[in-house]
This record gives C-alpha cells, sequence and structure tokens, in this order.
C-alpha cells in the first residue's frame, strides 16, 4: 500500500456526510478514521461479483447454527464495529439505542421497534469467523459502475479486478435500466445475511421490515441519491421507510449506554410475537 498517504485529507477528497456537521459519518478527520479507513480499503479490493456469489452459496442454506434472537444479540456485546467512524462500544448497545429511538417516536408500530434491535443483527457473521471488511460497513452493487457517493471510491478500488471488467466497469454493467434493487447484486455484509435469514425463519413481519434490513446500508442510494438508475416504482415506495429507520440507526448513537436488562423483557415479548424461538442462522 505504498500509494497511501498520511494525515487529514489522505484518504481522498470526498463532499462531506449529511450529518458529519454534527459529529456522524466524518470520513475525513478522526481518532477511529485509519481503522475505518483500512477495513473499507480491504472492502473495495474484495467485493467482487464472484466473492458475492460465493458468500451467497455459502451462507444461503442458514445452516451454521441455531440460536435464538437474543442469542445472537448477546453475541452482539463482543463485536466493535470497525467501519464505523462513530463510536467505539459494542454492537449490542447500538442495537438498544437505535430501537429505543424509533419507540420514542413510533411508539405504535411494535414491528417497527424490533427492526430497530435487528437492524445489525447480521454482524454475528464477524464472529462466526468472516473478516469484518465481509461484515460491515456501507454496501454498494457489484457488477456495474461503482458512484461518486461511495465511501473513499476514489482511493481504494484500484486493486479490486472488477473494475477492469469491460462489463462491470460501465453505469448499468450485468443489470437493465430500472430492474429493481431486487434484482442487484449488493456488496455481501449482515444487510443481505440478515435478510436471508429473516426469509429462512418465516419472520411475520411486513415488507417494510425486511426492506429496511437489507438495504440499511446502502447510503450512496438512500442518503446521496446515486443507483437511482437501477430502481423501479417499488424501490421508490420503499426507500422513505429506509430513510426513516437511518434516522435513529445514525442519530440515536451516544456514549450514554441504555440499560438492557432494564429494556430486554419488551423485546423478548416482541421476539416471540414476530420471530420467536430457535432459529437457523
Amino acid at each position: 500500500m505504498s500509494s497511501r498517504r498520511t494525515g487529514a485529507d489522505c484518504h481522498g477528497a470526498r463532499r462531506p456526510e449529511p450529518g458529519a456537521a454534527s459529529g456522524y459519518r466524518n470520513y475525513t478527520q478522526g481518532q477511529l478514521l485509519d481503522r475505518v479507513y483500512g477495513t473499507y480499503l480491504l472492502m473495495h479490493t474484495h467485493q467482487t461479483v464472484d466473492f458475492v456469489r460465493q458468500k451467497h452459496a455459502e451462507y444461503g442454506p442458514c445452516s451454521l447454527r441455531k440460536m435464538s434472537i437474543m442469542e445472537a444479540l448477546d453475541l452482539l456485546d463482543n463485536l466493535v464495529d470497525e467501519s464505523d467512524p462513530d463510536v467505539d462500544f459494542p454492537n449490542s448497545f447500538h442495537a438498544y439505542q437505535t430501537a429505543e429511538g424509533i419507540r420514542r417516536a413510533h411508539p405504535d408500530r411494535d414491528w417497527f421497534h424490533l427492526v430497530g434491535l435487528l437492524h445489525d443483527l447480521g454482524k454475528v457473521l464477524a464472529l462466526f469467523g468472516e473478516p469484518q471488511w465481509a461484515v460491515v460497513g456501507d454496501t454498494f452493487p457489484v457488477g456495474c459502475k461503482v458512484q461518486p457517493s461511495v465511501v473513499f471510491r476514489d482511493s481504494t478500488f484500484h486493486a479490486n479486478p472488477d473494475t477492469r471488467d469491460p462489463l462491470y466497469s460501465t453505469e448499468f454493467g450485468m443489470y437493465q435500466p430500472r430492474c429493481g434493487l431486487e434484482k442487484v447484486l449488493m456488496s455481501w455484509g449482515h444487510d443481505e445475511y440478515m435478510y436471508k435469514v429473516m426469509k429462512f425463519n418465516n419472520f411475520s413481519l411486513p415488507k417494510e421490515a425486511f426492506y429496511m434490513i437489507r438495504f440499511h446500508s446502502f447510503y450512496p442510494w438512500h442518503t446521496h441519491g446515486d443507483y437511482m438508475h437501477l430502481c423501479n416504482d417499488e424501490d421508490l415506495r420503499l426507500l422513505p421507510w429506509v430513510r426513516e429507520l437511518n434516522k435513529f440507526d445514525l442519530y440515536t448513537k451516544q456514549e450514554e449506554l441504555p440499560d438492557v436488562q432494564h429494556l430486554r423483557s419488551y423485546y423478548q415479548a416482541l421476539i416471540d410475537k414476530y420471530c420467536p424461538g430457535q432459529l437457523c442462522w
């Protein structure tokens, strides 16, 4: 990595993220920046069409183990997300922070409260042996040209072979215009994995819940408006739901951690209602 420079602007210039002014998603400076950049460099080097297809085949059957939602959530006590420039505490606390923010704003939508708790649960992949670059961070479509708002785009894709493929390096790549995100192969990570777990185990949640969890890390789309040329009308209908989750995913992060033991019984009741028992992962 001899081409990598050092300094506050060493990771490639890009416009500030929404929220950066208030201290969130700042990818130009901060004490965690080197860790974050290193994670994205590995991600953007190795996330290819072939790699993603391999992971779909590997994890699609959900045959790795059986455990409940709470058992999976407890595992996240041991995970600090290396792609997150905002916080440096275990991901389990972030799950409750997000869920409680949604609960305060949407008291009558208990299924949405549960989405807040579940949204990052796919990060257990990092505790199953996957490297964090294949689990965490913003997602993006593989198999087509990388759009401008992808984090560190200008300095991290130089070794990714798909960027030199005659088809994959074009605007639409291997997709048709307005094909719909359902038909787009996203970079592999916790979003797609948790979506697969939910589908395999027949969670009794509305379509909006599945969609929010599947695409909540797709910041280049839901925050910056890139990749709209791949979206169909259904994607545009559901986009406001993804943005609504994002408000609580991002802006509930704070160093004051929730009292998990006090909240646990409420969320266990939601789990029993929508996704009970031992699940296949």
